[in-house]
């Protein structure tokens, strides 16, 4: 109990996640025998991040910033446009489209939205869209990234619970896809009633032709990670520095867009992002020890098991606790803490590890699009200058769409495994 009030003490007093989990977990040593456990934390902390897949995780992200760098970003929007930009709402549906060809670059959801915070909605603003609108579409839209490979997430995922990242890669693609279609079906029949604007005309098979054929080079980078990773030919460790080379190659000899001052700057940012989340990485492991030297994984699930052993409302539980923790604290840090409590549950209910995690990996996205501490919010509010309260006040028809996506895939288990088991991951 005194290891949880000092970390939710610290959180309110303000303290970076990392570190209050880090002094959380000090004090959990102290708890269990002082000294001698004491002397364990750095190793624990080492151990926690010597986990050869975790290399993955700077690669893409490195590819992310290159490939934003080089333009390829309004050559995506461009050619989404060309696609849907005709339909009523057109520059809505092309921002739920163009986010799930960026998917593929940095599965990222925060760099989307700021990406595309940045971008989409300016133009959305100018062809008549109310702001609030406009950042709403963009943060629905900005989740498909992280589920959608690669994915961070489904890294860490597969990485502390040793399930296969390729098959949690290949369980993304449908509720990616899902997402996408069931946003671009609320913005299709709240479109007359919001009056939203569209294109004059439709783009011509030749229009649309050309622009494909400036976008290929970025169509071609998912194509490189899913096909190497799916294909059995590369890890994703190895799909990930593939991908940067790639971008780098395209960045200097195609696009001529890449100076080496700008390539260091974005080293700095990478080593920045990655040090942040490998620091929460870091100490979630001690953390994650006390749980385990606790037994608290095994409490938990004695304590939701003698609620219900109906495996539906098991997983309705597990999906609400995940929600409403990820309103409130980073979803690295609680994916590293809950993973190793919850999977347990999970697997007692003959659940898949890859079906569970594809659950959290839904859910903890979805967290980040709801207030109060929703991070693609906040970064919209940041970029465009919207309140948070407008956005979150226009967001509730794709909030309520996406969980539905999500209880549909926590509860159809032959879904949410159809393309796994289809690529021979099951």
């Amino acid at each position: 109990m005194i290891v949880a009030i000092i970390f939710v003490v610290l959180m309110v007093l303000g303290m970076p996640i990392g570190f209050a989990l880090g002094v959380a977990g000090v004090a959990g040593l102290f708890d269990m025998g002082g000294g001698i456990f004491l002397s364990q934390g750095p190793s624990k902390v080492f151990n926690g991040l010597n986990v050869f897949p975790f290399l993955a995780m700077p690669f893409f992200i490195l590819a992310g910033e290159i490939m934003n760098h080089i333009g390829i970003t309004s050559r995506l929007v461009l050619f989404a446009q060309a696609l849907v930009g005709h339909l009523r709402g057109g520059l809505a549906h092309t921002n739920m489209l163009a986010s799930v060809f960026f998917a593929g670059l940095t599965g990222a959801a925060t760099a989307d939205a700021a990406a595309f915070g940045k971008t989409l909605v300016p133009a959305m603003v100018e062809r008549g869209y109310r702001r609030d609108y406009a950042c709403a579409v963009t943060a629905a839209g900005s989740i498909i990234g992280p589920t959608i490979p690669p994915s961070g997430l489904m890294v860490v995922y597969g990485s502390l619970m040793g399930v296969s990242i390729g098959g949690l890669f290949a369980a993304g693609i449908l509720p990616g896809l899902m997402i996408c279609l069931i946003c671009m079906t609320v913005i299709a029949v709240t479109a007359r009633s919001k009056n939203l604007p569209k294109n004059e005309r439709r783009a011509s098979l030749l229009e649309v032709w050309k622009i494909f054929k400036s976008s290929i080079t970025a169509l071609i980078m998912p194509l490189i990670i899913l096909g190497g990773i799916l294909g059995g030919i590369v890890t994703p460790t190895e799909a990930a520095s593939v991908a940067v080379a790639y971008a780098l190659f395209i960045g200097v000899f195609i696009y001529r867009a890449l100076t080496f001052n700008a390539f260091f700057r974005m080293l700095i940012r990478t080593a920045r992002v990655t040090g942040v989340i490998f620091v929460i990485i870091a100490f979630a492991s001690i953390l994650g020890w006390w749980l385990s030297f606790n037994r608290i994984p095994q409490e938990v699930a004695n304590m939701v098991l003698g609620v219900s052993d109906n495996r539906y409302i098991v997983i309705f539980m597990i999906v609400g606790m995940l929600l409403m923790i990820g309103m409130v604290m980073d979803i690295n840090a609680i994916l590293i803490i809950l993973a190793p409590v919850l999977v347990p549950l999970t697997m007692q209910i003959g659940m898949d590890p890859i079906h569970a995690g594809i659950i959290f990996v839904l859910a903890l996205n979805i967290s980040l699009m709801t207030p109060p501490v929703g991070a693609c919010l906040f970064v919209l509010s940041s970029v465009t200058g919207e309140k948070l309260e407008k956005i979150a006040a226009q967001l509730w028809p794709f909030l309520l769409a996406e969980l539905g996506v999500l209880f549909l895939f926590a509860f159809w288990s032959d879904l949410a495994l159809a393309i796994p088991r289809l690529l021979g991951f099951r």
